[in-house]
């Protein structure tokens, strides 16, 4: 996988592996459309992100976290606007973590990944971590690399548990 500097966020949820991302680099309608009906809160169980009532596949588009074109979650991150706001890359720089921002994240997969991925950040460095959240990523059955938080492989169509 290649990896980009806008997709360093801060929060500990890398964009190299993130299904917003990559459903709108591969232009994957169905996968958009799975999206926006579950960050908008219609898959039961699943909650939703802040006023994304409306989302549609059309709005499932993101470049990375720190780039231009930011998804409607990232445009409005708690954790993301802290960073910036305090200078920091990441979470990994703050003294803080883990703040309000972290306990009250909508998501709780993003939050367990959060979790996880800050102190590891913190204690192996930003290459580490990239490149080990690019190789947790991926099928144990066939290889195929899939998204943060896929439950299926969608090529062999193995059940997965990565996060």
């Amino acid at each position: 996988m290649e990896s980009r500097p806008e997709w360093l966020s801060p929060c500990g949820l890398y964009c190299g592996v993130c299904a917003i991302r990559i459903a709108h680099q591969d232009n994957n309608t169905k996968l958009k459309e799975k999206l926006a009906l579950l960050y908008k809160g219609g898959t039961p169980g699943k909650g939703a992100l802040p006023n994304a009532a409306e989302l549609t596949a059309g709005d499932i588009h993101c470049g990375g976290c720190l780039s231009n074109d930011l998804f409607l979650h990232c445009r409005q991150c708690d954790i993301r606007n802290c960073a910036i706001r305090k200078g920091y890359s990441g979470c990994h720089e703050c003294e803080d973590f883990p703040c309000r921002f972290i306990e009250e994240f909508p998501m709780t997969v993003g939050k367990k990944v959060i979790l996880r991925a800050v102190p590891y950040r913190k204690a192996h460095g930003t290459e580490t971590w990239v490149r080990d959240e690019e190789a947790r990523y991926v099928c144990p059955n066939c290889g195929n690399p899939v998204f943060r938080g896929a439950m299926r492989c969608n090529r062999c169509r193995t059940d997965l548990n990565l996060d």
